[in-house]
């Protein structure tokens, strides 16, 4: 079983959704964006990445500086909260497998915890190659 929190606007989070599906997998997509992440679960995914809260928090195209989120006035609790009340400062794409928990930026990063090899070539979207003929990293 393989989870993606996806932002399909994200082209990171799709070259992840690409790779994942290259390896033969149709995975569970969690629109993160259409139905939020609760608490609970956000604390589990952190727990299991093993990152503090703000390794998590996404500053560009959020209303990160808008909030003074990087003021230390705020507990890893507040934090947790100004996420789930906007999803959009989750820093994505999440992946979870039976092999592990990752935010994978950049995308490629989801090739270690895929339990099935890749089974063609991949570029990323902007050509980049990622996967070779083989099927192994570049």
């Amino acid at each position: 079983m393989v989870t993606i929190f996806h932002n399909p606007n994200c082209a990171t989070s799709r070259n992840t959704l690409a790779l994942i599906r290259n390896s033969g997998v149709e995975p569970e997509i969690v629109r993160y964006l259409e139905a939020p992440v609760s608490k609970d679960q956000l604390k589990k995914l952190m727990k299991d990445m093993s990152v503090q809260v703000r390794g998590v928090l996404r500053e560009k195209d959020t209303p990160y500086a808008e909030l003074d989120l990087a003021n230390s006035k705020w507990t890893d609790d507040d934090l947790l909260n100004f996420m789930v009340a906007h999803p959009i400062l989750m820093n994505r794409p999440i992946v979870v497998t039976d092999l592990g928990t990752k935010l994978c930026r950049p995308s490629e990063l989801v090739l270690d915890i895929l339990a099935s090899p890749q089974r063609a070539a991949f570029n990323k979207e902007d050509g980049e190659p990622v996967v070779n003929a083989e099927g192994l990293r570049v």
